[in-house]
Formats: C-alpha cells, structure tokens, sequence
C-alpha cells in the first residue's frame, strides 16, 4: 500500500508538472512563468522524480523561444539532472532522456541565459547509442519516441533524430495505430515527432488527429503538453 501510494504521489507531481509546461506553451510560446513555477515547492525526492520523469520538457518553453526560464524550474531541472546519473546498464531510453535533459540545460544557460542556483552549466556529454533503434520494428519504434519526444525538436541533430527522420512513414503508421488503440499519451508523442520530420502524409491529417487526441486524453497534463508542443513546432517556431 505504501508503494502504491507513493506512485499515486509521484504521478500526481509529474500532472502538476505537465500542467505548468503545457500552460506556458498554450498560444504559443513564452507568455508567463507564472502557470509553471506555481506548483513548485521547496524540493524535495518526490519534486526531484517527478521532474526527472517529466526530463527535459520541464524546460521546453525556454528551449523553444530563447528566454530563460523561471529560477524555480531552472533549479529544480538542474537538481534532477544530478541527481538521477542513469547507470551503466540502464535502458537505452533512460540514458537517451537523461541526456536530453542535461542538453535541455545546456541551451537554456548558455552565454545569454540564467545560470543555475548552483552556478554550474551541465555539458550534455557524449550521445548515448541509437543503434538499437535503427531495425527496431515500426510500432517499437513509435513506443520508443513517444517515450523520447522531448528530442522531437526543431533542428534536432542528434543520432536519435537521424533515425526518426529516415522512418517518417514508420512513425505515422505507430500514430494511427495509437489513436486506434486509444493510447493518447503515445499519440500525441508520435505527433510531436511528425511535427518534425519531414514528408509526412498529407493524408494523415496531423491536424485534425492532434485535435481528436487533445479532446480524447486531454485529461492528461503529459497528453496536453505533447499535443501543444506539436501545434507550436508545427507552425514554424525554430530553436
């Protein structure tokens, strides 16, 4: 019970977490801080795994528009990026957020952003592996950058990246087959993801299938920030 509690917990900080991002996204871009450093308290373990979740879309209102984000969520960001050091052995989707996240970082405290609380800017170090994901069969491989789609960036270069932008046909497969399966949170990454990639079906209908999942499971903070972001990246916004 106790487990299940703090689960319960963890997943109702990652919402409250969600909830701010996708606020600060909603209308495009950087329109107040405020929605996101609201529900920050001091932090403590439940605040740091929650943000380790939620990786580098925490940031991603300042990665998108350049301005440097709120003292709260930069030091909350940077406390879960040295906390959570992902292991030797972790799963390639762990180490891939993980460096997403410390990337996240990067950018927003660069020569002209805001330093973290501690002073020290992360490098994003070396990229983990993708090999892993190039044969990977194409509903894997939606699961995967669903899971991931906080790399979905505009310009994004990184190994991960290369192998979406070969397999767009793959990824709007894995979207029709989320949307079908009623899976709103893998839906609205793989939208995210098609936001990016190049020579998406016209057919598809990324519009109109982005409506139907934000009005479906837009219940979920993680559905509405994916779905957001998405509209955002798709109407131009560059990093």
């Amino acid at each position: 019970m106790k487990q299940s509690g703090t689960s319960a917990l963890l997943q109702g900080a990652v919402q409250d977490l969600a909830s701010g991002v996708a606020s600060a996204l909603r209308g495009g871009g950087h329109p107040s801080r405020e929605p996101l450093d609201a529900p920050l308290r001091p932090t403590g373990d439940l605040d740091l795994a929650a943000a380790r979740v939620l990786g580098a879309d925490l940031l991603l209102p300042g990665v998108l528009d350049g301005t440097p984000p709120g003292p709260l969520e930069l030091d909350l960001a940077q406390r879960a990026f040295d906390a959570y050091p992902p292991p030797a052995t972790a799963a390639p989707t762990v180490a891939w957020s993980h460096w997403a996240l410390g990337r996240a970082l990067y950018r927003v405290t660069g020569p002209s952003g805001s330093a973290p609380a501690s002073g020290r800017v992360p490098e994003p170090g070396r990229e983990p592996d993708a090999s892993w994901l190039t044969g990977a069969p194409w509903p894997s491989l939606t699961h995967h950058l669903a899971v991931l789609a906080p790399l979905a960036l505009p310009g994004e270069d990184c190994a991960l990246a290369r192998v979406a932008r070969g397999r767009t046909l793959d990824v709007a497969r894995g979207f029709v087959r989320a949307v079908r399966r009623r899976d709103w949170y893998q839906a609205a990454g793989a939208g995210r993801w098609l936001a990016v990639l190049p020579d998406v079906p016209h057919t598809l209908g990324l519009p109109a299938g982005l409506d139907f999942v934000e009005l479906m499971g837009g219940d979920d903070a993680r559905v509405l920030l994916q779905v957001r972001a998405a509209r955002l990246i798709g109407s131009g916004v560059t990093v």
